[in-house]
């Protein structure tokens, strides 16, 4: 009896754990299928037009704050219109001398941010070249494009200078195969030494 009530017990406690098991395996899948239903294609086509509209937005003040900035810096640098219409010949000549200081103060500042842009930009490459000393790095040469058909092309050329036969023919300079005639000629005028004395 003591067997038999202790393998209920065993059985029912099994029985109560599969159902635990079960139960959270139910509200795993509930919770994905509502997390999955969330995000309909409606709602996804949705999102999507609000994310551009306000992009489109947000582009739009950003380029109307960019044009305020510069129509601000313009009026700093280059100050009111003056009136010339009702200006005699003293005030236009002042005027003219005020234009051409401004023009020579921008210019001079023109030239000294160029100065000091192209002093940076010397230094920047400077300072990467030490860092890829430090490094052990170096920057790659950039190569140059190379046609594949080109190479192509010579390669069958060195193949086909490898297969014409005539190069590979031995030169013989032997007087083996020379005619008879020409070796008795050949004799003729060379004179023996007591003839030529």
């Amino acid at each position: 009896m003591a067997d038999d009530e202790a393998k209920k017990a065993k059985q029912a406690e099994i029985e109560r754990k599969r159902a635990e098991v079960r139960k959270r395996m139910e509200e795993a899948s509930k919770a994905k299928k509502a997390k999955k239903g969330f995000m309909t294609p409606e709602r996804k086509k949705k999102l999507r037009l609000l994310l551009r509209k306000k992009a489109a937005e947000e582009l739009k003040k950003e380029q109307e704050r960019k044009a305020a900035e510069r129509r601000r810096i313009i009026e700093e640098r280059c100050g009111k219109p003056k009136n010339i219409e009702e200006a005699n010949e003293d005030q236009l000549k002042d005027i003219v001398k005020e234009y051409y200081n401004r023009m020579y103060t921008c210019e001079g500042q023109k030239w000294d941010l160029e100065y000091e842009v192209r002093k940076r930009d010397w230094e920047i490459s400077d300072l990467n070249a030490q860092v890829n000393d430090l490094r052990g790095k170096f920057v790659k040469p950039t190569l140059k494009k190379v046609s594949k058909y080109e190479n192509k092309f010579a390669k069958l050329q060195k193949k086909a200078a490898e297969f014409n036969f005539r190069n590979q023919l031995k030169v013989v300079k032997k007087k083996e195969f020379t005619l008879e005639e020409e070796d008795k000629e050949a004799k003729k005028s060379e004179k023996a030494d007591w003839q030529k004395k």
